[in-house]
């Protein structure tokens, strides 16, 4: 009787093993899928560079302050309206030609302008309008 009861003792902790892997594997791949999803999601919204608002848009002043670091500006940006991530501004500006070149001063800025467009104007890029002397 003893050995049927180890019998039944052994084929549950079999039993009990399978389904614990089989739950850590499922585990693992929601956690990948997730992680994979979160960083597609990311690089999308880095490289499709969208207006807060399309039309017209609202207009709003910016300061950027002397020796403002590039995040600094872009969670300004973001408490303002104008970028709706302040890192996907960041990695946008570290992607850019703009990188490095932004200025302090007081702007004029839109939130129908793309992030492109923001960092022109905010490099002093004479092709963008909007710019109010420092």
């Amino acid at each position: 009787m003893g050995n049927t009861r180890d019998n039944v003792g052994k084929a549950g902790v079999i039993l009990a093993g399978g389904f614990f892997r089989t739950a850590l594997y499922v585990c693992v791949a929601v956690l990948i899928f997730w992680l994979g999803k979160s960083a597609y999601q990311f690089g999308y919204s880095v490289f499709n560079q969208q207006a807060m608002s399309p039309g017209n848009g609202q207009e709003v002043t910016v300061v950027i302050q002397e020796g403002s670091s590039p995040y600094k500006v872009a969670r300004t940006l973001e408490k303002k309206g104008l970028v709706e991530d302040a890192l996907v501004f960041y990695i946008q500006e570290k992607f850019s030609n703009y990188h490095g070149k932004m200025k302090p001063g007081t702007y004029l800025l839109s939130t129908a302008y793309t992030p492109a467009r923001i960092m022109g104007i905010l490099s002093g890029d004479e092709e963008q309008e909007g710019v109010e002397s420092p």
